[in-house]
Protein backbone atom coordinates (compact mmCIF):
# COMPACT_ATOMS: atom_id res chain seq x y z
CA UNK A 1 0.00 0.00 0.00
CA UNK A 2 1.12 3.35 -0.86
CA UNK A 3 1.66 5.17 2.12
CA UNK A 4 0.89 9.50 2.76
CA UNK A 5 4.47 10.11 1.38
CA UNK A 6 4.10 7.67 -1.27
CA UNK A 7 1.44 9.84 -2.77
CA UNK A 8 2.79 12.86 -1.63
CA UNK A 9 5.91 12.05 -3.86
CA UNK A 10 3.34 10.94 -6.73
CA UNK A 11 1.01 14.10 -6.63
CA UNK A 12 4.37 16.04 -6.90
CA UNK A 13 5.58 14.09 -9.73
CA UNK A 14 2.91 15.42 -11.90
CA UNK A 15 4.01 18.69 -11.85
CA UNK A 16 3.61 20.78 -14.92
CA UNK A 17 6.99 22.13 -15.58
CA UNK A 18 5.32 25.15 -17.46
CA UNK A 19 2.67 26.03 -15.02
CA UNK A 20 3.80 24.61 -11.86
CA UNK A 21 0.46 22.76 -11.32
CA UNK A 22 -0.47 19.48 -9.32
CA UNK A 23 -2.47 16.89 -10.72
CA UNK A 24 -4.35 16.71 -7.32
CA UNK A 25 -7.52 15.64 -8.96
CA UNK A 26 -6.15 13.35 -10.98
CA UNK A 27 -4.15 11.35 -8.43
CA UNK A 28 -7.17 11.46 -6.19
CA UNK A 29 -9.76 9.87 -8.65
CA UNK A 30 -7.11 7.56 -9.74
CA UNK A 31 -7.67 5.95 -5.99
CA UNK A 32 -11.33 6.19 -6.13
CA UNK A 33 -11.84 4.63 -8.71
CA UNK A 34 -9.41 1.71 -8.26
CA UNK A 35 -11.09 1.17 -4.80
CA UNK A 36 -15.17 1.87 -6.83
CA UNK A 37 -13.50 -0.87 -9.07
CA UNK A 38 -12.41 -3.13 -6.12
CA UNK A 39 -16.01 -3.12 -4.18
CA UNK A 40 -18.31 -2.87 -7.09
CA UNK A 41 -20.07 -0.32 -4.81
CA UNK A 42 -20.81 3.56 -5.34
CA UNK A 43 -18.23 5.71 -3.61
CA UNK A 44 -18.45 9.11 -2.21
CA UNK A 45 -15.26 11.06 0.18
CA UNK A 46 -16.72 13.23 2.35
CA UNK A 47 -13.84 15.26 4.41
CA UNK A 48 -12.86 18.03 5.68
CA UNK A 49 -9.30 20.17 6.68
CA UNK A 50 -10.18 20.27 10.28
CA UNK A 51 -7.49 18.66 12.20
CA UNK A 52 -5.51 22.10 10.81
CA UNK A 53 -7.58 24.41 12.80
CA UNK A 54 -8.25 26.46 9.87
CA UNK A 55 -11.44 26.80 7.13
CA UNK A 56 -14.07 27.59 10.82
CA UNK A 57 -17.00 27.10 10.05
CA UNK A 58 -16.74 25.99 6.36
CA UNK A 59 -15.39 22.51 7.67
CA UNK A 60 -18.40 21.49 9.80
CA UNK A 61 -21.37 19.44 9.05
CA UNK A 62 -23.99 22.21 7.80
CA UNK A 63 -27.12 22.26 5.33
CA UNK A 64 -25.10 23.51 2.46
CA UNK A 65 -23.58 19.63 2.30
CA UNK A 66 -26.77 19.02 0.72
CA UNK A 67 -25.81 20.49 -2.48
CA UNK A 68 -22.69 18.64 -2.09
CA UNK A 69 -24.74 15.59 -2.00
CA UNK A 70 -27.03 16.44 -4.34
CA UNK A 71 -23.85 16.73 -6.88
CA UNK A 72 -22.42 13.80 -6.09
CA UNK A 73 -25.34 11.12 -5.64
CA UNK A 74 -26.15 12.87 -9.20
CA UNK A 75 -25.69 9.67 -11.70
CA UNK A 76 -24.55 7.20 -9.26
CA UNK A 77 -26.14 4.39 -9.27
CA UNK A 78 -27.57 2.17 -5.68
CA UNK A 79 -28.48 0.05 -4.11
CA UNK A 80 -25.45 0.12 -2.14
CA UNK A 81 -23.14 3.06 -1.37
CA UNK A 82 -19.38 3.13 0.24
CA UNK A 83 -19.35 6.91 2.11
CA UNK A 84 -15.63 7.56 3.29
CA UNK A 85 -16.14 10.06 6.47
CA UNK A 86 -13.29 12.51 8.32
CA UNK A 87 -15.13 15.47 9.76
CA UNK A 88 -15.45 17.26 13.43
CA UNK A 89 -18.98 17.29 13.19
CA UNK A 90 -21.30 20.28 12.93
CA UNK A 91 -24.91 20.86 13.40
CA UNK A 92 -27.26 17.83 14.42
CA UNK A 93 -30.07 19.01 12.31
CA UNK A 94 -27.90 19.50 8.70
CA UNK A 95 -27.29 15.18 10.02
CA UNK A 96 -30.50 14.75 9.98
CA UNK A 97 -31.28 16.07 6.54
CA UNK A 98 -28.16 14.36 4.97
CA UNK A 99 -28.43 10.64 6.37
CA UNK A 100 -32.40 10.82 5.22
CA UNK A 101 -30.98 12.38 1.80
CA UNK A 102 -28.90 9.20 2.22
CA UNK A 103 -30.84 6.63 2.71
CA UNK A 104 -33.45 7.75 0.52
CA UNK A 105 -31.10 7.20 -2.01
CA UNK A 106 -29.37 4.06 -1.32
CA UNK A 107 -30.93 0.80 1.25
CA UNK A 108 -27.22 -0.81 1.52
CA UNK A 109 -24.56 1.69 3.12
CA UNK A 110 -21.23 1.57 4.60
CA UNK A 111 -19.15 4.38 6.31
CA UNK A 112 -15.57 4.28 6.49
CA UNK A 113 -13.82 6.26 8.87
CA UNK A 114 -9.96 5.96 7.98
CA UNK A 115 -9.19 8.65 10.72
CA UNK A 116 -11.82 10.68 12.40
CA UNK A 117 -15.67 11.21 12.38
CA UNK A 118 -16.73 13.00 15.31
CA UNK A 119 -19.89 14.60 16.83
CA UNK A 120 -22.49 15.13 14.03
CA UNK A 121 -20.06 13.30 11.71
CA UNK A 122 -20.43 10.05 14.18
CA UNK A 123 -24.35 10.68 14.21
CA UNK A 124 -24.13 10.45 10.37
CA UNK A 125 -21.89 7.57 10.62
CA UNK A 126 -24.39 5.98 12.93
CA UNK A 127 -27.32 6.27 10.04
CA UNK A 128 -25.35 3.57 8.24
CA UNK A 129 -25.92 -0.23 8.00
CA UNK A 130 -22.02 -0.88 9.04
CA UNK A 131 -19.45 1.33 9.85
CA UNK A 132 -15.27 -0.07 8.90
CA UNK A 133 -13.07 1.31 11.38
CA UNK A 134 -8.99 0.74 11.84
CA UNK A 135 -7.38 0.39 14.88
CA UNK A 136 -6.52 3.78 14.97
CA UNK A 137 -10.04 5.37 13.39
CA UNK A 138 -12.80 6.87 16.14
CA UNK A 139 -15.77 8.59 16.59
CA UNK A 140 -17.02 10.87 19.25
CA UNK A 141 -20.11 11.66 21.51
CA UNK A 142 -23.11 13.63 20.04
CA UNK A 143 -23.67 15.59 23.11
CA UNK A 144 -24.48 18.91 21.79
CA UNK A 145 -22.71 22.13 22.75
CA UNK A 146 -24.04 25.42 23.57
CA UNK A 147 -21.73 29.17 23.30
CA UNK A 148 -21.74 30.56 26.11
CA UNK A 149 -19.38 33.89 26.93
CA UNK A 150 -17.77 32.72 23.28
CA UNK A 151 -16.62 29.48 24.86
CA UNK A 152 -18.46 25.85 23.50
CA UNK A 153 -19.94 24.39 26.60
CA UNK A 154 -21.64 20.77 26.62
CA UNK A 155 -25.70 21.35 26.69
CA UNK A 156 -26.25 18.55 29.27
CA UNK A 157 -23.42 20.47 31.32
CA UNK A 158 -25.34 23.51 31.41
CA UNK A 159 -28.31 21.93 33.03
CA UNK A 160 -26.20 19.89 35.58
CA UNK A 161 -24.38 23.19 36.42
CA UNK A 162 -28.13 24.91 36.83
CA UNK A 163 -29.12 21.49 38.96
CA UNK A 164 -26.14 22.12 41.31
CA UNK A 165 -26.76 25.74 42.02
CA UNK A 166 -29.96 25.21 42.65
CA UNK A 167 -29.70 22.38 44.96
CA UNK A 168 -27.01 25.03 46.60
CA UNK A 169 -28.63 27.81 46.95
CA UNK A 170 -31.94 25.57 48.21
CA UNK A 171 -29.69 24.21 51.23
CA UNK A 172 -27.81 28.13 51.79
CA UNK A 173 -29.20 30.99 50.12
CA UNK A 174 -26.05 32.68 50.84
CA UNK A 175 -24.46 30.79 47.77
CA UNK A 176 -26.35 32.77 45.45
CA UNK A 177 -24.25 35.81 45.30
CA UNK A 178 -21.76 33.69 44.29
CA UNK A 179 -23.69 32.35 41.76
CA UNK A 180 -24.98 35.35 40.36
CA UNK A 181 -22.52 35.92 37.94
CA UNK A 182 -23.15 32.48 36.09
CA UNK A 183 -26.63 33.00 36.40
CA UNK A 184 -26.34 36.34 34.22
CA UNK A 185 -24.90 34.76 31.41
CA UNK A 186 -28.59 32.08 31.24
CA UNK A 187 -30.80 34.15 29.05
CA UNK A 188 -34.23 32.71 28.89
CA UNK A 189 -35.14 29.58 27.70
CA UNK A 190 -31.12 28.51 27.68
CA UNK A 191 -32.31 25.29 30.17
CA UNK A 192 -35.15 24.45 28.05
CA UNK A 193 -32.80 24.72 25.06
CA UNK A 194 -30.19 22.23 26.18
CA UNK A 195 -32.55 19.60 27.18
CA UNK A 196 -34.06 19.93 23.76
CA UNK A 197 -30.84 19.72 21.50
CA UNK A 198 -29.69 17.01 24.19
CA UNK A 199 -32.92 14.53 22.97
CA UNK A 200 -32.58 16.04 19.61
CA UNK A 201 -29.28 13.91 18.88
CA UNK A 202 -30.41 11.21 20.89
CA UNK A 203 -33.76 10.55 19.47
CA UNK A 204 -32.40 10.85 15.82
CA UNK A 205 -29.38 8.29 16.84
CA UNK A 206 -32.12 5.88 18.23
CA UNK A 207 -34.48 6.37 15.35
CA UNK A 208 -31.49 5.59 12.39
CA UNK A 209 -30.18 2.88 14.34
CA UNK A 210 -33.48 0.87 14.89
CA UNK A 211 -34.36 1.59 11.21
CA UNK A 212 -30.96 0.62 9.19
CA UNK A 213 -27.92 -1.01 11.87
CA UNK A 214 -29.88 -2.77 13.87
CA UNK A 215 -33.23 -3.30 11.74
CA UNK A 216 -32.74 -7.31 11.88
CA UNK A 217 -32.74 -7.87 15.08
CA UNK A 218 -35.44 -8.61 17.80
CA UNK A 219 -33.71 -6.36 20.17
CA UNK A 220 -33.40 -3.27 18.23
CA UNK A 221 -35.63 -0.87 20.01
CA UNK A 222 -33.90 -1.15 23.44
CA UNK A 223 -30.39 -1.69 21.78
CA UNK A 224 -30.74 1.35 19.75
CA UNK A 225 -32.02 3.56 22.89
CA UNK A 226 -29.00 2.06 25.02
CA UNK A 227 -26.12 2.97 21.88
CA UNK A 228 -28.00 6.15 21.63
CA UNK A 229 -27.76 7.05 25.49
CA UNK A 230 -24.12 6.03 25.07
CA UNK A 231 -23.12 8.17 22.73
CA UNK A 232 -24.88 11.03 24.35
CA UNK A 233 -23.59 10.54 28.04
CA UNK A 234 -21.14 13.56 28.11
CA UNK A 235 -21.35 12.78 32.13
CA UNK A 236 -19.64 9.40 31.03
CA UNK A 237 -16.92 10.59 28.55
CA UNK A 238 -16.04 13.91 30.18
CA UNK A 239 -15.02 15.56 27.03
CA UNK A 240 -16.53 16.49 23.59
CA UNK A 241 -13.65 15.31 21.48
CA UNK A 242 -13.03 12.04 23.17
CA UNK A 243 -12.45 9.14 21.04
CA UNK A 244 -14.19 6.06 21.04
CA UNK A 245 -12.54 3.32 19.01
CA UNK A 246 -13.97 0.62 17.54
CA UNK A 247 -13.60 -1.93 20.43
CA UNK A 248 -15.75 0.55 23.05
CA UNK A 249 -18.26 0.79 19.76
CA UNK A 250 -18.78 -2.76 19.42
CA UNK A 251 -19.09 -3.26 22.78
CA UNK A 252 -22.12 -1.09 22.74
CA UNK A 253 -23.25 -3.03 20.08
CA UNK A 254 -22.51 -0.83 16.81
CA UNK A 255 -22.09 -2.99 13.93
CA UNK A 256 -17.98 -2.59 13.57
CA UNK A 257 -16.00 -3.56 10.69
CA UNK A 258 -12.38 -4.35 10.82
CA UNK A 259 -10.98 -2.46 8.05
CA UNK A 260 -7.60 -4.36 8.73
CA UNK A 261 -9.88 -8.00 7.90
CA UNK A 262 -9.89 -6.98 4.23
CA UNK A 263 -5.62 -6.21 3.23
CA UNK A 264 -6.82 -5.34 -0.48
CA UNK A 265 -9.67 -2.98 1.14
CA UNK A 266 -7.70 -1.21 3.75
CA UNK A 267 -4.92 -0.38 1.11
CA UNK A 268 -7.68 0.92 -1.29
CA UNK A 269 -9.49 2.96 1.41
CA UNK A 270 -6.47 4.50 3.20
CA UNK A 271 -5.14 5.31 -0.45
CA UNK A 272 -7.77 7.48 -1.22
CA UNK A 273 -7.48 9.27 2.14
CA UNK A 274 -4.39 9.87 1.82
CA UNK A 275 -5.01 11.46 -1.46
CA UNK A 276 -7.77 13.69 -0.12
CA UNK A 277 -5.76 15.09 2.80
CA UNK A 278 -2.98 16.06 0.62
CA UNK A 279 -5.78 17.90 -1.17
CA UNK A 280 -7.06 19.66 1.22
CA UNK A 281 -3.48 21.05 2.32
CA UNK A 282 -4.41 23.49 -0.67
CA UNK A 283 -6.79 25.68 -1.08
CA UNK A 284 -9.69 23.47 -0.16
CA UNK A 285 -11.14 23.32 3.43
CA UNK A 286 -14.00 20.41 2.34
CA UNK A 287 -14.47 17.91 -0.50
CA UNK A 288 -17.19 15.90 -1.32
CA UNK A 289 -16.45 14.12 -4.44
CA UNK A 290 -17.60 10.48 -6.20
CA UNK A 291 -15.68 8.02 -8.10
CA UNK A 292 -17.38 9.12 -11.38
CA UNK A 293 -15.61 12.42 -11.13
CA UNK A 294 -17.88 14.65 -9.79
CA UNK A 295 -16.79 17.06 -6.94
CA UNK A 296 -18.47 19.70 -4.84
CA UNK A 297 -15.30 21.51 -2.88
CA UNK A 298 -15.39 24.99 -0.70
CA UNK A 299 -12.19 26.53 -0.89
CA UNK A 300 -11.05 28.95 2.49
CA UNK A 301 -12.64 31.95 1.20
CA UNK A 302 -16.09 30.39 1.07
CA UNK A 303 -15.65 29.75 -2.91
CA UNK A 304 -18.11 26.44 -3.60
CA UNK A 305 -16.56 24.94 -6.65
CA UNK A 306 -18.47 22.26 -9.10
CA UNK A 307 -16.53 19.74 -11.04
CA UNK A 308 -18.47 17.73 -13.10
CA UNK A 309 -17.09 14.40 -14.69
CA UNK A 310 -14.26 14.22 -16.26
CA UNK A 311 -11.50 12.73 -17.65
CA UNK A 312 -8.41 12.53 -15.74
CA UNK A 313 -4.91 11.59 -17.39
CA UNK A 314 -4.10 8.58 -15.45
CA UNK A 315 -4.43 5.46 -16.88
CA UNK A 316 -7.26 3.34 -14.70
CA UNK A 317 -6.53 -0.64 -14.46
CA UNK A 318 -8.84 -2.62 -15.39
CA UNK A 319 -12.10 -4.06 -13.01
CA UNK A 320 -10.88 -6.34 -9.75
CA UNK A 321 -12.44 -8.37 -7.44
CA UNK A 322 -16.36 -7.63 -7.24
CA UNK A 323 -17.14 -7.87 -3.21
CA UNK A 324 -20.87 -6.98 -3.07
Amino acid sequence: MPGWGDILNEVTATRDPATGMLNLDGVRHKYLTQLQQLTGRSTVVYATDWLSGGGGMAVAVTLQDMQGLMETFRDLPGPSLDLILHSPGGSAEAADRLVRYMRAKYSDVRVFVPLAAMSAATMWALGADKIVMGKHSQLGPIDPQITIANHLVPASSLTRQFERISDECEKDPKRLSAWLPTLQQYWPGLLEMCRDQDELGRSLVEQWLATYMLKDRADKATLANSIADYFSDSSRHKSHGKAIDRDEARDQGVVIIDLEADQALQDAVLSVHHAVMITLQGPAVKLIENNIGRAFVIQQNQQVIQMPPQAFPFPVPGPGPIRP
